[in-house]
């Protein structure tokens, strides 16, 4: 049977190309079942996971537990805000805790970049990343690319422009290196000062005028403004963030052709899209959320595979 070539989900940078196919393959089979009347499958049965969010989450946090629980697998589920953390204890000293109550499986989401790959070094127990900081965020990623894949056949040869605060996305970086390793065209658009001082070096197109972008495109990923890590003013006002580089039916209709609209949620409707694009058939947000959950059984499954078992 085919494994992935890792031990644990960090970031799509240690993915390779046959490890991405492999995950896609997987959840066509998982997407199959969670359409089933009987959506539950044996397959994680007596595997533990812990899911450690340090960090808010709504899609990721649900769409991680009802993988989990899909797979039968048992869940605990730990929040920073209501845990020892907020009285001062480490990290480590958290999982060693959560470890030696017997867990075989850790889904983290931490706002320091690396944390996944500190905890990595540190436990036995297999890693997933669910976001760290403004780093990666490999699971987004992939049910992006999936989604791209599901919609318009395939990703490779695919033109897909990345819109917004480019500096503090991890969906972006992890969008650019996924994209990337499946043969699409990335490029990303946004004011200069919420785009990477490198980004060219990553081999992604740069662009400053939306029209232009959205012209060249076949996709569109929409981010948000991540109010929560703007630690200055990087543009004058929402309004004219808005005016300059949200996505409206008048920008669309000046296109001369269609295009896939996506977004990583949650989305501030009225900022970097209008309510009338998000709920429009051009927009793929809830299948990227359906497609979210197939996407992280494949990989929980995956991943399971390679614990080691005492015979």
């Amino acid at each position: 049977m085919s494994e992935l070539s890792v031990d644990h989900l960090i970031g799509i940078k240690s993915l390779t190309e046959s490890d991405i196919q492999l995950i896609f393959d997987t959840a066509d089979n998982f997407k199959q079942v969670i359409n089933r009347p009987i959506k539950k499958v044996p397959t994680l049965r007596d595997i533990t996971i812990a899911n450690l969010f340090f960090e808010n989450s709504t899609r990721t946090k649900l769409s991680f537990e009802l993988a989990e629980k899909r797979l039968s697998a048992d869940v605990i589920n730990f929040s920073a805000n209501s845990s020892s953390v907020s009285k001062g204890e480490t990290l480590v000293d958290t999982v060693n805790n959560i470890l030696a109550m017997k867990v075989d499986m850790v889904v983290m989401r931490h706002p320091n970049p690396g944390a996944s790959v500190f905890l990595s070094q540190r436990v036995n127990s297999k890693i997933i990343n669910a976001g760290d900081g403004a780093h990666e965020h490999p699971t987004q990623a992939l049910l992006d690319s999936y989604s791209i894949r599901e919609k318009l056949g395939g990703v490779a040869g695919k033109k897909v422009v990345i819109v917004g605060d480019i500096l503090h996305s991890r969906v972006a970086m992890s969008n650019i290196f996924c994209l990337q390793k499946l043969g699409a065209e990335v490029m990303v658009c946004g004011p200069k000062t919420l785009l990477p001082k490198y980004i060219d070096k990553m081999g992604v197109k740069v662009e400053t005028d939306i029209r232009k972008a959205l012209q060249w495109c076949d996709v569109a990923n929409m981010l948000r403004i991540q109010m929560e890590r703007l630690d200055i003013s990087y543009f004058p006002s929402l309004r004219e963030y808005t005016m300059q580089y949200g996505l409206t039916s008048q920008l669309l209709k000046e296109l001369n052709k269609p295009i896939t609209i996506m977004h990583p949620g949650p989305i501030n409707r009225g900022i970097e899209i209008s309510s009338a694009i998000a709920d429009s058939d051009q927009a793929i947000i809830l299948n990227q959320v359906e497609n979210g959950v197939a996407i992280r059984m494949a990989i929980l499954y995956l991943l399971a595979q390679k614990i080691d078992r005492p015979q």
